[in-house]
């Protein structure tokens, strides 16, 4: 087996940092370049569910189970769907599920520290990857070059890692949602609307969700079907503008509803991309993909960490095996194998929570649920 001297995992979200751990388990010496100046330095996202078959046997198998029980919220499992004028059509409160959630920001700080000092190199935007005539990669960051055996790609929608297997591209969804955050104290109204896990409301195209995370936190999201061009737009203007034209695009909706628009917190404006269902790269030694980088999706299959952290594993398995790149090879059939399905139900519940038919597809799907 040829020794991989020199690895970088480009990418130090919940996937780049699980396969690093993964890796020092195995007595691999990884680096992983992370943008961020610290793990502080911007919002983590919302709160995420793990899933028995692949989050959560990643958590075990990386040794991180009991940290990970200690911040995890399995009392937050439940799910709510309003219509448009307020109506409560369905409601489960999520008691002895078993898809625990964990705010992204904690599941974050247990792999960190999982890992010793120097593995994340921090303020490390990689700004080229360029293959070497005598074989390996240069990452090139603050225009100096660091060369690498084996480099993995674990750097989100906008990889720069994934243009030397593929030139598939996220394209645009057509929804974007506006980010708001409520204090559950102080906004006694969206947290009684929200009750134990999360909550839809659901109308003509348009959607609002909030969803409960730790310490007294709620996190909103007021979505709606525009252009690319007008999602651009739209985060360019000041946040009040913004939620100016969401309280007009949700005019006729319940006041209790609207009252969400008009006291969160403004965060920011997410346009949705996603990889084509169906996407695949051609194998080549030295280089792979995980997570977002290789199968971006929309939030609404509630799979992407999971996928995530499923890829590590296997990628782990199949970089400390001894045929190394056929290995690599079936591994990246498989991680394609299990996106396919993820993808078609996130572009699914998309289309069905932003739909013409109004809340009937989110109901449905519920109680498909229920039924098992």
């Amino acid at each position: 087996m040829t020794t991989i001297s020199r690895l970088a995992i480009v990418g130090g979200g919940p996937g780049g940092l699980m396969l690093a751990r993964l890796l020092l388990l195995r007595g691999f010496e990884p680096v992983v370049f992370e943008r961020d100046q610290h793990s502080g330095e911007r919002p983590q996202g919302g709160s995420l569910d793990l899933h028995e078959e692949t989050g959560l046997r990643a958590m075990s198998l990386a040794g991180l189970a009991k940290e990970f029980a200690a911040a995890a919220r399995p009392e937050d499992q439940g799910d709510r769907l309003y219509d448009q004028h307020g109506t409560l059509l369905f409601d489960r409160d999520g008691a002895g599920d078993s898809r625990p959630e964990i705010d992204r920001i904690e599941l974050r700080r247990i792999l960190l520290e999982s890992l010793p000092t120097g593995v994340v190199q921090w303020g490390s935007r990689v700004e080229a990857v360029v293959p070497r005539t005598e074989g390996g990669y240069d990452l090139v960051v603050a225009g100096a070059g660091q060369r690498f055996d084996v480099v993995i790609g674990a750097d989100g929608a906008w990889s720069q890692v994934r243009p030397l297997l593929t030139e598939d591209v996220p394209r645009y969804e057509g929804v974007t949602l506006v980010e708001l955050g409520f204090d559950s104290l102080r906004h006694l109204n969206v947290d009684a609307l929200v009750g134990r896990g999360k909550m839809f409301a659901v109308g003509d195209n348009r959607v609002l969700i909030a969803q409960r995370n730790g310490s007294g936190h709620i996190r909103g999201y007021a979505g709606l079907r525009i252009t690319e061009s007008e999602a651009q737009a739209l985060a360019a203007k000041q946040p009040e503008r913004i939620r100016a034209m969401l309280v007009e695009a949700f005019a006729g909706w319940a006041s209790e509803l609207i009252d969400m628009i008009e006291i969160g917190d403004f965060i920011g404006v997410r346009p949705l991309y996603a990889m084509p269902i169906g996407h695949a790269w051609r194998n080549h030694p030295g280089v792979t993909l995980l997570g977002d980088a290789a199968h971006l999706m929309s939030p609404f299959s509630g799979e992407g960490v999971n996928l995530a952290l499923a890829d590590a594993v296997d990628l782990a398995d199949a970089l400390a095996s001894a045929d190394r790149w056929e290995a690599i090879a079936a591994c990246e059939t498989e991680i394609m194998k299990r996106a396919m399905p993820a993808a078609e139900g996130a572009a699914a519940g998309l289309n069905g929570a932003l739909s013409s038919q109004g809340a009937a597809p989110v109901l449905e799907h519920y109680r498909e649920r229920v039924r098992g």
